[in-house]
């Protein structure tokens, strides 16, 4: 039996051939996985129901599986910051999120270099995360 925290075969598998510089995008329930990512990103729908599970239970368990050196958030127009974003911070134990707008947030989640999509049904707003791979 696995002792790691994340035990979902096809994001196993992905996780695994990942190499640094790899992304990883977790997303709210509203987000459009199937058109705003590339064509070679794996896509795995969580959503169960509306709040489960949470953005923040995936970056938990994918935290305590592998490294990340950067994570980059969706940004609101109107300069208020999402109080997700503290528990971003909080779980990665870094000390920032690099904030992208709602359309370069778009663009850089369709870069060739996001290896896995990860739909949730988490019901916050601006609750999306893209997350780099580091070395060890």
């Amino acid at each position: 039996m696995l002792t790691i925290d994340c035990i979902h075969p096809k994001i196993l598998e992905v996780v695994a051939s990942c190499g640094h510089g790899d992304k990883i995008l977790i997303a709210d329930g509203n987000y459009p996985l199937n058109s705003c990512t590339n064509e070679n990103t794996t896509k795995v729908f969580l959503g169960l129901t509306p709040g489960l599970p949470t953005v923040t239970d995936v970056l938990k368990s994918l935290n305590s599986t592998m490294n990340f050196e950067k994570a980059e958030v969706m940004d609101p127009e109107n300069g208020e910051e999402p109080e997700i974003f503290k528990e971003f911070l909080d779980i990665l134990n870094i000390n920032e999120l690099q904030k992208l707008g709602r359309f370069e947030f778009y663009q850089e989640a369709q870069a060739k270099n996001i290896i896995l999509g990860i739909n949730t049904g988490e019901t916050r707003t601006f609750a999306n995360i893209l997350l780099t791979v580091g070395v060890r």
